[in-house]
Parts: C-alpha cells; sequence; structure tokens
C-alpha cells in the first residue's frame, strides 16, 4: 500500500493541482480534508472535486463553532489586531486547520501532512510550525512552496491535467475568507499605487450603494466576549454572521494594507472585516469604560506581543499561553453593552455602559452634584511638578549661567 498524506483542501488552485502533484512527485494516496471556518460555500462541491481530481477520499468538517469560540473571542479579548490594520482572520485560522489535520493523519494512519502554501508567504510558517509542534513524527510537504511554478503556469498544469480550477490569467486574485474575514491578493492588487476594482470586494458595499441614513446598533459584552446583538442573545457564530451583514451594508470592513511579512518581504493585502471591524472597535470602547489607566497601558504591551504571536504561527506555544492567561484576568468586568453607528463605511461608537463602569459622573460633572474635591488640586500639582521644579532649579539655571557668562 502507497504511503498517504492529508491535504488541506480548499478546492482552490493550488490544492486542486497539488493532488495530482502528490500523486506523481512522491507516489502517495491523497486524503483530502476541507475545514469549514466560515468561507466554503458549498462543501458537498468541493469534497466531490477532491475526488474527481484523484483523492483516495474526501472528508469535511464543520469548524465554525469552535473557531469562534476558541481562537476568534480570545483574539477579540486581547485586542488582536497586527499592526494597527490587520484583524488576523486567517492566521487565527491556520492553527485550528493545522490541529485537525494532525488528527485525521493519526487516524488515517498517514504518514506525512501536506498544505497548498507557497514558499514567500506566512501561512506556509503557520501550518509548518502548528505541525511540527503538535506532532513532529509527520512529514510535512508544501506542493507550491516545491513545485517552482509560476501562477500562470499553475492554471495551465491544471487545464493540462482537466482540473477545474476558480481562476484563470485574467482574474488571478487569490482568496481565503472565514467568519472573521476574507483576504485577497494576488493580480492586479500586487501594484500598491492601483485602488481596488470593486470586484476584489465581495462582502462589503461601496460606498456610493450604501443606505442613506444610519444604523444603529447595541452590542452586548460578557467579560470580554460578545453575547448579544440589539439585545438579542446570540450565539458566537450566529452574531458574528449578522455582523458581517449589517456592516458590510454599510460598506465597513474594508482594509487596504501594506504588510510587513513574516518572510521578510512587503506585500500588499487587501481585506474585508466587517464584524471583526466592529466587534474590536466596541470591545476596546467597553474596555477603556471598566479597566484602568495603568491596565489599558500595559494590556497594549501584552497586545502588540499576543498579535505578533499569532501572526507569525506560534499559537501553540507556552509564551502565548502565557499572555493568554493575563489577558483572560484582564476581562472579569468588560461586561456590559456598547451602541455603535454604522454609516458610510463607518463604524462610530456613539454610547456605552456597564455596571463595572470606572466612569464617575459625579466626579466628571462640571454642574450641580460635582463631588471632585477641586481644593486638593494646588498640592497635587505642587508634589507632581517637584521633580521637574528641582532639576531646573540645581541643573537647568547652572547650564544657563555657564551659556551667559560665555
Amino acid at each position: 500500500m502507497s504511503d498517504r498524506v492529508v491535504l488541506a483542501y480548499s478546492g482552490g488552485l493550488d490544492t486542486s493541482a497539488a493532488i495530482r502533484w502528490l500523486d506523481e512527485k512522491y507516489n502517495m494516496e491523497v486524503i483530502a480534508v476541507c475545514v469549514d471556518v466560515g468561507g466554503v460555500n458549498d462543501i458537498r462541491a468541493i469534497r466531490e472535486k477532491a475526488i474527481k481530481v484523484g483523492a483516495i477520499r474526501s472528508l469535511s468538517m464543520d469548524a465554525k463553532e469552535v473557531f469562534i469560540n476558541s481562537f476568534v473571542f480570545p483574539a477579540l479579548k486581547a485586542n488582536a489586531i497586527y499592526e494597527g490594520q490587520y484583524p488576523l482572520a486567517t492566521a487565527l485560522a491556520r492553527p485550528l486547520i493545522a490541529q485537525l489535520l494532525v488528527d485525521v493523519a493519526r487516524k488515517e494512519e498517514a504518514t506525512a501532512i501536506a498544505h497548498g502554501c507557497t514558499g514567500k508567504g506566512n501561512d506556509q510558517v503557520r501550518f509548518d510550525v502548528s505541525i511540527m509542534t503538535l506532532a513532529p513524527e509527520f512529514k510535512i510537504i508544501a506542493p507550491a512552496r516545491e513545485w517552482g511554478m509560476t501562477r500562470e503556469e499553475t492554471i495551465a498544469y491544471a487545464r493540462r491535467h482537466d482540473i477545474p480550477v476558480p481562476v484563470t490569467v485574467t482574474s488571478p486574485y487569490s482568496i481565503d475568507e472565514n467568519l472573521w474575514g476574507r483576504s485577497i491578493e494576488c493580480g492586479m492588487l500586487e501594484d500598491p499605487w492601483v485602488e481596488p476594482a470593486e470586484e476584489v470586494f465581495a462582502w462589503t458595499k461601496s460606498i456610493s450603494d450604501t443606505p442613506d441614513e444610519p444604523s444603529y446598533i447595541e452590542i452586548g459584552f460578557e467579560k470580554g466576549i460578545s453575547v448579544s446583538l440589539n439585545g438579542q442573545k446570540l450565539d458566537g457564530v450566529s452574531l458574528v454572521q449578522q455582523l458581517n451583514k449589517l456592516a458590510g451594508e454599510h460598506g465597513v470592513g474594508r482594509i487596504d494594507h501594506i504588510e510587513n511579512r513574516l518572510v521578510g518581504i512587503k506585500s500588499r493585502e487587501i481585506y474585508e472585516a466587517p464584524a471583526a471591524t466592529v466587534l474590536l472597535k466596541a470591545h476596546q470602547a467597553l474596555e477603556a469604560l471598566t479597566l484602568s489607566k495603568h491596565q489599558l497601558r500595559f494590556k497594549e504591551k501584552v497586545v502588540s506581543e499576543y498579535s505578533d504571536l499569532i501572526y507569525n504561527g506560534l499559537w501553540f506555544t507556552a509564551l502565548r499561553q502565557d499572555l493568554a492567561a493575563y489577558i483572560d484576568s484582564s476581562q472579569r468586568y468588560v461586561t456590559g453593552v456598547v451602541k455603535i453607528k454604522l454609516f458610510k463605511g463607518n463604524c462610530q461608537i456613539v454610547g456605552r455602559k456597564s455596571p463595572n463602569s470606572l466612569y464617575i459622573h459625579d466626579l466628571a460633572t462640571y454642574d450641580k452634584g460635582d463631588i471632585f474635591d477641586q481644593s486638593a488640586s494646588p498640592g497635587f500639582i505642587h508634589i507632581w511638578g517637584l521633580p521637574s521644579k528641582i532639576q531646573t532649579q540645581v541643573q537647568f539655571s547652572a547650564q544657563l549661567k555657564e551659556e551667559n557668562s560665555a
């Protein structure tokens, strides 16, 4: 019996060509595994396509719930955003897919695990590191990294072998999507000066096509996790799906990013992330209400490291777990409701409330009922400014005298 390889299968160009290539190059039987994290429209068609192309078995897994609860929501609690723009949708899905591939490979007694990543991107790192961390006994094969074909040559290879592909030379976009976001690259998008054509976008409307009246929504949080939309309790998957549709209708969530890849090059990435954009902004607004100044500032440092770990494929590491423990602790009182205005591509926070709010009206108000003791301010200012005053008198005044005497 030939050795078996478990292939992460999307039904796209590279993974479809990989089924035939793995048989030709390694003489391996391919078990195709399609993991649905929210970007699969017709899972049955994808399974059938894998068999038609040459896989001996084709499996599918609905992983949307575990993706949201175990990967997206921890990232939401952290406000995880790479370089201030990318909500890490693809980066969050890869370790989950890798984990499921390992499970299948062990069950099927395979000797290798394969994926469709190229040698220029970040996903190869995310898959390889996750797999070698969870199951170092498996050989890792990345056909698109080995075969040396350009995108046009890969399309030609697929045509020669009667492999149906969803792209053409004239429309060569590479697309990945899940519940947390949609990424688009290649083709005309590789020129950072060229504005993305409307055909690139699928989840968000052009500003000219959005409603002329704003929509107001309310998102409820419990301990940092979004749990309701407009007063209705929802599971995580349903909430994210509804927010993607609502915010996308108003053109919210388009991101055009010049990104620093882990492999050392810059790339131009287009993202659509309506739900992620809204939830991250709402969560930050609620944290501003319920966390102290020092908690917020320290958390910013933690979040920067946490986001980099996710982007760099280091989900299954002790450091990521350690940082997650701190983040979970910081969310104990991040409970409340945030009101948001969606209008013409903008997501604006217009209200927030929490039973744990550190905003005290009677301390903040300038009207009647003000309980702030203004008489304490002069003494506070004197102590606060004392180090600056002393240093100026002792050091800077002497320096000025020397300069004047010269």
